[in-house]
């Protein structure tokens, strides 16, 4: 597996966000209505990455900037890995480089959404660490979603006391 930094209307991107959108009319009735810009995905303020397998697109996600309550921090968006490639390790893998990413550009937490009819990616994000947060954004009133956090920022080590 490699994973490419891409623009978010990289034809890859626009594919597995395409697909991302299906399953969530399949799950939800209907596609997510964040409103989302391509721009935001752009460095140094965003970045989207693909996820590739035998040369192939399998996966996406990205994180963009939010305005959180003690500053800006990274929000997460359009995280998918296609049926395929699942049980992979590929999300695991690419949401570690997502962070990664984020906190290289200056964000020390991950904030997303998601939803209850979402639990592979619940049970995903809650084993990375991420715990619920105070529900913000597009679908803050909705009862279905679900709103995580995760400081990603590297703690700071104890001095000895020796």
């Amino acid at each position: 597996m490699h994973i490419d930094v891409l623009a978010y209307d990289h034809p890859d991107a626009v594919s597995l966000i395409a697909e991302v959108q299906q399953e969530y009319v399949i799950r939800y009735g209907e596609e997510d209505r964040t409103p989302v810009d391509p721009a935001e995905f752009a460095p140094p303020r965003g970045l989207f990455l693909v996820a590739y397998l035998d040369g192939r697109p399998v996966a996406c996600g990205g994180w963009r900037v939010h305005p959180g309550p003690d500053g800006p921090e990274a929000e997460l968006k359009r995280m998918y890995v296609s049926p395929a490639a699942r049980g992979r390790g590929v999300a695991r893998a690419l949401l570690a480089e997502l962070e990664r990413t984020a906190l290289e550009a200056g964000y020390g937490r991950m904030v997303l959404e998601t939803g209850s009819r979402q639990p592979e990616a619940l049970a995903l994000y809650k084993s990375a660490g991420y715990v619920d947060v105070p529900q913000f954004g597009y679908y803050a009133d909705e009862p279905e979603a679900v709103h995580l956090g995760k400081t990603i920022a590297e703690e700071p080590s104890c001095p000895s006391t020796r």
